[in-house]
């Protein structure tokens, strides 16, 4: 395999997989088997557009604005604390796998596209991994490997959330128990609270 390929696609990985708020959404939807679809090709497509942003340059010009990220920051941290009350909400109310399935399909794919889009463009997180770090590492390579580097970034976006969504069906026995599904819960609110915290305090 092209090396640039490879550590495109590596790098990406090594990024992409670390826990995060999207992350987390897009395993509790595979969970919960609620628009995994849509969910990950929302993902998935946002995830490309940063990429490509930060492949053509877009990394610099966020660095040579803060107020951009300034107003990002903010913004993401809203949403982020918005949506770990909702975990948390989850998490006391309790459940189960079945019960998810047949009672608490609260997104509409209206809902779905919406909130997938604002775990994944709403998020500084990801501006600074894939159009701030990517971007740079991206474009410091040789002309002739940035369109592999590129695409091999590209592949392991893919294929990180098509496996994070439908992957996830296969710790359903485990999320049988309703006490899975509060811990789960319990856990996204207070990640996601942290990384808002972490937002707001770093300013």
């Amino acid at each position: 395999m092209n090396a640039g390929f490879l550590n495109g696609f590596m790098l990406t990985l090594g990024l992409i997989m670390a826990i995060g708020a999207q992350n987390a959404h897009v395993l509790r939807q595979g969970l919960r088997g609620e628009h995994v679809l849509l969910t990950v090709v929302v993902s998935v497509l946002c995830d490309i557009s940063l990429i490509l942003l930060g492949m053509n340059g877009l990394g610099a010009v966020f660095s040579a604005n803060p107020d951009w990220m300034e107003a990002a920051r903010y913004g993401g941290a809203a949403f982020l604390g918005w949506y770990g009350l909702r975990s948390l909400r989850s998490a006391l109310a309790g459940g189960s796998l079945q019960a998810d399935a047949g009672q608490r399909r609260s997104l509409t794919w209206r809902q779905a596209l919406l909130t997938a889009a604002g775990f994944s463009l709403l998020n500084p997180h990801a501006y600074l991994d894939t159009v701030v770090l990517l971007g740079s590492i991206g474009n410091s390579q040789a002309a002739e490997l940035r369109p592999l580097f590129t695409a091999g970034a590209i592949a392991g976006s893919v294929c990180w959330f098509v496996l994070l969504g439908y992957g996830a069906r296969l710790l359903a026995p485990v999320f049988r128990r309703p006490r899975a599904w509060q811990v789960l819960d319990g856990g996204v609110a207070l990640m996601l609270w942290g990384i808002a915290a972490w937002l707001i305090l770093s300013a």
